[in-house]
């Protein structure tokens, strides 16, 4: 939380405020308070060993204080975690003022609710399954209590629009969530067994287990980011010119992709595409990429051997899937026209397709040496020229929706920022077609 803005500490401030407003009638409150101070020590431990790793926090034992204690009390079990675990990267009080006061709000409210609900009746009789509707919805309210806070902070800090610092957040937190709720379920019914607390230690370590897993997934997961990053980094030192183009790219191809209604594996797989469509230029002489005026045809033929050259370079990287497809046949022409191959028609692979039509769009709607940028819609206006010859009239129309719903994919800090339109004033000069251009009528990148 580097540099954080006044509204965002004033944010964080609120957070901190109605976090000890739910946890002040704590001394008034009938609650356990051996039982409270084992939860709080136990999510400190579990926190101190989940927050060395990338996997996230351990919400379980929060969760079981949620079906056990008052409200109150409740909001209490977080706040020694926060105040004794190494608060990591950027200023300590503001990390620390918001590890606390948002987990204390997320569990007051879901004990507010579990406990209206009768859960703790449920809990202590171990009445199943009439102890699983309370618990549900205590964690749909912690649920609804983070996405709250993480979108507000998310707006406050300039991260993202009000409109969209939301959206999202709920989906993706709901299905962990409601697993560690399970696990936090158990725990509070086997804590009021006869069994007492003991037993319900018995249920972390199959917790940990899983988390483990599921951390080991997230390092491979950051690993291929990783590679994917150095050689986007790659491509982006040697052709300056296309700097953030990929991302870009990546960006219009998920959003035609999510159009098209493709799950999320593929999305993901169409992202990668996007922004390893141009890995091959590597291979191509940095004079060639860099050269303002025209090109021979030998030099010609030697650009349009980048997406061989791509292909051969990620060949070997299994996760990337299909995306090397697009790849090699993202420079391909529905009329056979194109290469590497001259594919036409269904031959050429879908994700290809999609990544050509996203390809040309980022081209046409950015300024290079040799082209000043088109308005989206101009550039829109000619992708439709050409839907049927050059371009899967499909994907076109998928861009165009997705373009009317988002706005324009453009890399961060440019005008209007992320995601609006790029700036084209009237004395721009005219966009013309790059020197040795292949596809001479949409301007389609080398």
């Amino acid at each position: 939380m580097e540099a954080v803005p006044a509204r965002a500490r004033g944010y964080v401030a609120g957070v901190a405020l109605l976090a000890l407003l739910c946890v002040l009638p704590l001394p008034v409150t009938r609650a356990p308070w051996w039982a409270m101070g084992l939860l709080a020590a136990l999510y400190a431990a579990c926190e101190h060993v989940v927050r060395r790793r990338p996997g996230g926090t351990f919400y379980p034992v929060l969760l079981a204080g949620a079906f056990l204690l008052p409200p109150p009390a409740a909001a209490f079990v977080p706040l020694p975690a926060a105040l004794f675990v190494p608060a990591g990267r950027g200023p300590a009080p503001a990390r620390r003022v918001w590890r606390a006061a948002r987990p204390s709000l997320a569990v007051w409210g879901a004990a507010r609710v579990h406990w209206a609900l009768g859960g703790r009746d449920a809990v202590v009789a171990s009445d199943f399954p009439h102890a699983l509707l309370p618990a549900g919805a205590a964690v749909l309210a912690f649920c609804l209590v983070l996405t709250a806070l993480d979108g507000g902070l998310l707006a406050a800090a300039g991260q993202a629009p009000p409109h969209r610092a939301w959206r999202g957040l709920l989906s993706r937190s709901l299905a962990p969530v409601a697993v560690h709720g399970l696990a936090g379920l158990m725990m509070a019914v086997l804590w009021r067994s006869p069994y007492g607390p003991v037993a319900a230690l018995l249920v972390l370590p199959p917790m940990c287990v899983s988390w483990w897993a599921f951390d080991q997934y997230h390092r491979e997961r950051a690993a291929h980011q990783a590679t994917i990053r150095a050689l986007v980094q790659a491509v982006d030192i040697k052709d300056g010119y296309t700097r953030g183009h990929s991302e870009r790219v990546g960006h219009a191809s998920v959003m035609i992709a999510r159009e098209l209604g493709m799950d999320d594996e593929r999305v993901e797989v169409l992202r990668f595409a996007g922004i390893l469509h141009d890995v091959g230029k590597l291979g191509v002489p940095t004079r060639l990429l860099r050269k303002d005026g025209p090109l021979t045809p030998e030099e010609r033929r030697i650009i349009e051997l980048h997406p061989e050259y791509g292909h051969e370079m990620v060949r070997g990287i299994s996760f990337l899937g299909e995306a090397r497809a697009a790849i090699l046949h993202h420079h391909e022409r529905l009329d056979g026209s194109g290469y590497p191959y001259g594919l036409a028609g269904g031959q050429i692979p879908e994700c290809a397709r999609i990544v050509a039509v996203a390809d040309a769009f980022d081209a046409m709607t950015s300024t290079r040496s040799y082209s000043r940028a088109r308005p989206p819609e101009a550039a829109m206006a000619e992708l439709e020229r050409c839907a049927g010859a050059q371009f899967d009239p499909r994907m076109v129309t998928a861009l165009g929706r997705a373009l009317r719903r988002w706005g324009c994919p453009r890399a961060s800090g440019a005008a209007g920022g992320p995601g609006a339109y790029p700036a084209v004033t009237a004395d721009e000069p005219p966009y013309r077609t790059p020197p040795g251009e292949p596809v001479p009528s949409t301007g389609a990148p080398r």
